[in-house]
């Protein structure tokens, strides 16, 4: 869950909660809006494991110790991986507030989690990535959000190391190498999972606009306050695509 959607707990029937600090050789998140807690449980009739808060490389950490939640929950016996964050629209038809479904992404992020010695027993050396976010799960979820009463387009996530916010020109040439958000997570844990087999459904919602001919500064609290107001639709439609399996 990203920065600001750690709501989604409120709709788990909480059998264990265990604090990232507990969990030996864990990560642990230090910014704000990041719960830091491992909470598993059911959704429905679905068991779930629920990271409450994520891990960035602008924390200090390495692909490989932002990836090692992920083969965490492999081997806990996940089937699928559902992923959510918050962006910056670098697309002017996406506005804040909307929900965007990531079809594909763009790494700018200068390294990956498969970087080093491969562990075959996790996957190949040489990973196929024409298929990072799954299809049919986007299909399901644009039905849900129809239903909802909304509409849920796709779109290019970019993602950057971060923590600093994008310039006019970085804005103006993300979007001419095709990206609609931007973003600093979720690629390496995309590329864990794709690494292991598992599919993965990934959602944004947009919290500023990254107009380069209109760009205002943006801050960190307005980000959380937008966060909060769309969060229970976003978590709604993540409990309803969930219980489809």
């Amino acid at each position: 869950l990203g920065t600001g959607l750690g709501g989604l707990a409120r709709e788990i029937q909480i059998e264990h909660s265990i604090d990232y600090v507990d969990i030996p050789h864990f990560p642990i998140s230090t910014v704000e809006g990041h719960h830091g807690r491992l909470l598993v449980g059911r959704i429905g009739d679905v068991s779930v494991v629920v990271m409450q808060g994520r891990f960035h490389l602008y924390e200090g950490y390495t692909a490989k110790e932002i990836a090692h939640s992920v083969r965490l929950m492999k081997l806990m016996g996940i089937g699928k991986l559902y992923l959510s964050n918050v962006s910056g629209s670098v697309n002017p038809s996406i506005k804040k507030g909307t929900l965007v479904a990531i079809e594909d992404h763009l790494n700018l992020q200068g390294t990956n989690p498969l970087i080093g010695p491969n562990d075959d027993t996790l996957g190949p050396r040489f990973l196929d990535m024409s298929e990072p976010y799954d299809q049919g799960l986007i299909a399901k979820a644009q039905g849900i959000a129809e239903k909802m009463g909304f509409e849920l387009p796709t779109g290019v996530y970019a993602a950057v190391v971060g923590p600093l916010l994008e310039t006019r020109a970085e804005y103006r040439m993300l979007r001419t190498i095709g990206a609609d958000v931007v973003g600093m997570s979720t690629v390496p844990e995309v590329t864990a999972a794709r690494h292991m087999g598992i599919p993965v459904f990934a959602i944004s919602l947009v919290t500023d606009e990254g107009d380069p001919d209109n760009l205002v500064p943006v801050d960190i609290q307005e980000i959380l306050a937008i966060a909060h107001e769309h969060e229970p639709k976003l978590s709604s439609l993540m409990c309803a695509l969930i219980e489809m399996r």
